[in-house]
This record gives C-alpha cells, sequence and structure tokens, in this order.
C-alpha cells in the first residue's frame, strides 16, 4: 500500500476555530491515524503549512503540533505547485479576496463559513472556481453532529410522518471582556469588520434546513444588539454596531415552517447550547449535538391544562434517548476526509462554495426582512 504526499496551506490557523477544529482535530488527527484512505487502497497524507500574519505565534504553533512547515508570507506559499488544496479559516471579510488569490494561484479550496458577507461577492468566487476547474468546498459541520445525523435516521426511517414544525435554540451568553475575557473574538460584535449573529449563524441553518428539511423558501427575522459595548482583546472598550441576538422564521418547501432563536445575550437552560425540536403528526424529536430524544405518536402523554394546581408530571420522563448503535468521528475531520477524496480521486461532494453562497444569501435576506419588517423570498442561485 502506497502513501501520497497532499500539500494543504492553512490560513487562519491561529484562531479558535481554525486551530482547535481544523488543525488538531482534523489535519493533525488525519495525519496521526495514517491518511486518509482511498476507493484504490492507497492513502493520501496531508502536509500542512501553516501560514499566519504572526510569525512567532505560527512558529510556536507549528512547534507544539510537530508540524514542520509554517510561513508568514501567503503569497510565497500560494506560489509553491507541491501544495494542492488552500483553506481559510479567517476573518470573513478577507475571505472572498484569499479565495480569488487562491484560485488564481491554480489552488483548490476549502474554507470556513461565511464565504463572504454579501452575496455578490460569494458568487464572484464561486464562478472563478467554476471557471479554473479547480475542486472547492465550504464547511458545513453542523450535519456532521450525532444529534442531527439521528434526526436525518429519523426522518429516513419515516418516525415522524408528516413533519409539520422545527424549533431551534441557539446560544449562550458571551462575556463582555471587562471582568471576564470574552469566549469570542472582538470582530464578531463589530458590522464594519464583518461580525452579526445573523451573518455568522443563518449560513449554518440554510445547510440544516435545506439538508434536513426542505429548501428554505422565505424568511422572517429580526435581530437586536443586546449588548451595545464591549472590551476587545486588549480591554479597550468599543461599541458593539453588530446584531448578538436575532429571531427568524422560515417556510421551507413542502409546508414545514422552522422558527430558530439565536443568541449570544441569553443563559442557557436546555440540555445543549443548541436544540433542535421536530414535530411530526406520528412522531417527534428534540436533539442536541450529540443526544436525540423521541416520542412517538402512540406514547404521547394526555395533557391537560389546569393554572391552579402545580403539575406533578415529569415530562421529560416520556421521551426515549436514541441509542448510539453507530460511533461518530468528528464533524470537521470527516467533511476534510470527504474534500481531500474528492480532490484526490474525484469522489462525490455535495458541500460547494454554491452551497456557502446559499448561506451568505439567506442571511443577506434575513438582514433585509430585518430593515424592511416583512417576509422575505429567497430565490434560486444561478451562479
Amino acid at each position: 500500500m502506497t502513501t501520497q504526499r497532499l500539500g494543504v496551506i492553512m490560513n487562519g490557523v491561529t484562531g479558535r476555530m481554525g486551530l482547535n477544529q481544523h488543525l488538531i482535530r482534523s489535519i493533525i488527527a488525519i495525519r496521526d491515524a495514517g491518511g486518509v484512505l482511498l476507493g484504490n487502497g492507497e492513502r493520501v497524507m496531508p502536509d500542512p503549512i501553516l501560514v499566519g500574519r504572526d510569525a512567532d505565534k505560527v512558529e510556536r504553533l507549528a512547534a507544539k503540533f510537530n508540524v514542520q512547515r509554517w510561513t508568514a508570507d501567503l503569497d510565497q506559499a500560494l506560489d509553491n505547485k507541491t501544495d494542492s488544496i488552500f483553506f481559510d479559516a479567517a476573518t470573513t471579510q478577507a475571505r472572498p479576496m484569499l479565495l480569488t488569490r487562491a484560485i488564481e494561484a491554480g489552488k483548490h479550496v476549502y474554507c470556513e463559513k461565511p464565504i463572504a458577507t454579501n452575496l455578490d461577492e460569494a458568487l464572484a468566487v464561486v464562478r472563478l472556481a467554476d471557471a479554473a476547474g479547480v475542486k472547492h468546498g465550504t464547511v458545513q459541520d453542523k450535519l456532521f453532529l450525532p444529534g442531527l445525523k439521528k434526526l436525518a435516521f429519523l426522518r429516513d426511517s419515516g418516525f415522524f410522518g408528516r413533519i409539520l414544525s422545527v424549533r431551534g435554540e441557539f446560544g449562550y451568553w458571551v462575556f463582555e471582556g471587562d471582568w471576564q475575557e470574552a469566549q469570542r473574538p472582538s470582530w464578531n460584535y463589530r458590522s464594519e469588520d464583518g461580525g452579526g449573529i445573523i451573518l455568522d449563524m443563518v449560513c449554518h441553518w440554510r445547510y440544516v434546513l435545506d439538508n434536513l428539511f426542505g429548501d428554505v423558501e422565505s424568511v422572517s427575522c429580526t435581530g437586536s444588539t443586546d449588548i451595545p459595548e464591549r472590551f476587545d482583546e486588549t480591554g479597550k472598550k468599543y461599541r458593539a454596531t453588530a446584531d448578538d441576538s436575532a429571531y427568524a422564521t422560515f417556510r421551507l418547501k413542502g409546508g414545514v415552517i422552522a422558527h430558530i432563536n439565536m443568541s449570544w445575550a441569553t443563559r442557557v437552560y436546555r440540555d445543549d447550547l443548541v436544540t433542535f425540536q421536530v414535530d411530526g403528526v406520528n412522531g417527534s424529536a428534540v436533539a442536541g449535538l450529540t443526544d436525540c430524544v423521541i416520542q412517538a405518536r402512540q406514547a404521547t402523554p394526555r395533557p391537560v391544562w389546569n393554572p391552579d394546581q402545580k403539575r406533578m408530571h415529569d415530562f421529560y420522563a416520556d421521551w426515549q434517548r436514541v441509542p448510539d448503535n453507530t460511533s461518530y468521528d468528528n464533524g470537521f475531520k470527516a467533511q476534510w476526509e470527504m474534500f481531500i477524496r474528492h480532490v484526490c480521486e474525484d469522489a462525490p461532494y455535495q458541500y460547494t462554495l454554491l452551497e456557502g453562497a446559499k448561506g451568505v444569501q439567506l442571511a443577506e435576506c434575513a438582514q433585509q426582512s430585518w430593515r424592511e419588517r416583512r417576509w422575505i423570498d429567497v430565490a434560486p442561485i444561478k451562479p
């Protein structure tokens, strides 16, 4: 069995997501497992080069994880013909420009979402990649979560019958940065820097809803900037100009109604940081990141409304946990392996930049709905 090298340029891996999910839990994990197995029995070993503006930080990171190559010169990295893939997890505003440079250098491109801050820039990158004939993809990690994979299993098995509605709750309290350090970078809360929960999270909801419950056809959304002042990484106070909470209702093809609340200014009183309840005629399910519980039509209790009497019934006890009958790999790693196979053996791959552009489109529609206080139809995208 032979192993082939695959050079991967990794930009933006000094940030939280790029470091933890893409470098450590994906590329390093793939390397430590012996590479990606192809259909012909050969293996592909990713050989990353870490790229960042802070040379000292990138060098320390490379040494810590035994990565042999690093640089602060992106142009030099893109000029290396032996590196085939460019990956970006840096800021959203810079992403279209970086992807364009990589495509023009002949690289296959894979990136975090959103792929741009607006649909025009997103589609320009899609068209450029298609015209250049390079392989391309965008991260759609929520589809690989065990909880959502269990929802897909229930849907495919016919458990729900006709699906009626989907309700999502996402969020947690992000510290302001004064007396406790913020868990997210400060640019996330400045609209001029590409921040905002609608742009960040509605891109996720697009691919979740499209792939699990039906194509999104229209949206009604309102947003809010609940925390008007925050403190940046140096402790300096700044004005938060981006939305940190939003509440969106989606009409899906086939008649399903989905509503998702999202907030970085809420305290968690639920089973997980994100939960989805799916109600169908024949059964309901509630899924978090990993677990999923179900209640079939035949096992549904008969509640009676009586506000004058304290409720003693344990409604949680009426639900049954979906067992972990299969093992689930890290979702980011699983999608990296899929993209590597797509590049190396042309394996089928559906999570292209066009899918990323659809997420940007829905975020734009949600922002327009907020501004104009009305429903916005989501038109089919023509790349």
